[in-house]
């Protein structure tokens, strides 16, 4: 069976072999029109485990946990606003929501951060970006700032893993990462515990490299001594990196679009970009070019509003008609226009953020 290492910057490239091998089940038709949301529309979200009774829970307007998070590792970019914005959509659908600010689990699973110091000011920045997404300060918790219940919950969960099953799911066991895992059962499981919701079906939505989490999350759910449901899991696309075969990535500063990026940094990295554009100017117009693989057309396609315009470039891009330099041009005016309004609300937002991490 193939190792899936979560912390890796290696983009999958293989989706199908995840249903194959790993048991996922794609997103039917039927549900992507029912979800009226561009990441269900496009493609972008693709898989789920038991996703059915979260559905049927949505359906009949009925409570459920929308439960995420992102450690404060690095600065905020565009892979996360995928994982931000499909949270704030289940948000819209009636969930009790649950964000986590992964800081401790930062600090003990990413070398980079040398103390928590580090990762309560990463964490400040984040929440102050997550506010200007469409997060509300009562949908956030910080993991250091949790109560004791939870770390107390966290160290029930670590009874009910053997070295053995966390070895044949991660294929390691460094403590650190072990710790970060332990952090995010609890994190995903908590809130069906009596002192929160209660018990009740979750989503979580992640992206496909993920998968290790919700395998041994939806494992040890089972092992404990509550009454919870079984968590579901759905599963996004990871929007690659700038650079052919890469995640995008906080440690890989080029691979990334960040939220705070200034317009020339966009110009800069929007030119540099992988291009599905042929090598000439005459071929590029007979042949056309190949938007599947340009990095500039996925962003579009992962974030801008219109879905007319997506389609309409993704067309015109291929029958050669749009050039390479034009898609670019259009990636970045939008890029420079989102990205400095929402720069404008992290201004607003960052002085509640301070009061949450004071």
């Amino acid at each position: 069976m193939t190792n899936i290492d979560p912390w890796s910057s290696t983009e999958i490239q293989d989706n199908e072999h995840m249903f194959s091998e790993f048991g996922l089940e794609k997103i039917p038709d039927a549900v992507r029109k029912k979800l009226d949301h561009h990441l269900f529309r496009r493609g972008i979200v693709i898989a789920h485990r038991d996703f059915g009774k979260v559905l049927q829970r949505i359906e009949t307007k009925k409570p459920f946990i929308n439960i995420t998070g992102i450690a404060s590792s690095g600065k905020l970019h565009l892979g996360h606003k995928v994982d931000i914005d499909l949270f704030v959509f289940f948000k819209s659908l009636g969930a009790k929501n649950y964000f986590a600010v992964s800081d401790i689990d930062a600090y003990v699973s990413r070398p980079k951060i040398q103390n928590m110091n580090d990762a309560t000011e990463i964490a400040q920045e984040n929440i102050a970006h997550l506010l200007a997404l469409g997060l509300e300060k009562k949908d956030l918790y910080v993991q250091s700032q949790k109560e004791p219940r939870y770390y107390e919950f966290a160290f029930e969960i670590s009874k009910k893993i053997t070295e053995n099953t966390y070895r044949a799911i991660y294929g390691h066991t460094d403590l650190g990462k072990v710790s970060a895992v332990l952090l995010q059962i609890a994190d995903i499981l908590h809130p069906q515990l009596e002192e929160f919701e209660g018990t009740m079906p979750s989503i979580t939505g992640i992206g496909l490299e993920q998968d290790p989490h919700a395998k041994i999350t939806r494992d040890v759910c089972k092992r404990l001594p509550y009454k919870l449901e079984t968590p579901s899991f759905i599963y996004f696309k990871h929007q690659s990196g700038l650079q052919e075969g890469k995640k995008m990535s906080s440690s890989d500063p080029d691979t990334a679009i960040f939220l705070d990026d200034s317009p020339e940094e966009i110009k800069r990295k929007v030119n540099k970009a992988f291009s599905g554009g042929k090598d000439t100017l005459e071929e590029h117009r007979k042949q056309g070019g190949n938007p599947d693989i340009d990095k500039t057309y996925e962003i579009l396609k992962f974030h801008h509003p219109d879905d007319d315009l997506v389609k309409h470039t993704y067309q015109e891009y291929k029958k050669g008609k749009m050039l390479t330099g034009e898609l670019k041009t259009l990636c970045r005016e939008f890029l420079t226009e989102t990205l400095a309004k929402h720069q404008e609300k992290v201004k607003k937002t960052m002085k509640i953020a301070e009061q949450m991490m004071k």
